[in-house]
């Protein structure tokens, strides 16, 4: 059984655009680039799809923000902040700060 191959985006973007253009099947687009006619056509519908989302009010989404990873920093933040000051205070006898 062979493993599928995964093909760069920039790649498919390329092949659906030749596709929207009509010049050529996608059969013969197929044969040309060596993938299934049926993926030319998922990849054209894809990008009629998304092709709205070029043009739409505040350019790219914003990412999304895990909030449980914004908590482990926190707390990593405190946890520095107070050796931190553990630190700074055992170093004073000795001339520091």
């Amino acid at each position: 059984m062979s493993k599928r191959k995964q093909h760069a985006p920039e790649f498919k973007a390329k092949i659906a655009l030749e596709a929207l253009k009509g010049e050529e099947t996608a059969a013969e687009l197929a044969s040309r680039f060596g993938v299934h006619p049926t993926m030319i056509h998922q990849w054209k519908r894809a990008l009629l799809e998304g092709a709205s989302g070029v043009f739409e009010r505040g350019g790219r989404k914003k990412p999304e923000i895990d909030q449980e990873q914004v908590k482990e920093l926190h707390a990593k933040i405190g946890e520095l902040a107070v050796a931190n000051s553990f630190l700074e205070r055992k170093l004073k006898p000795w001339g520091g700060k």
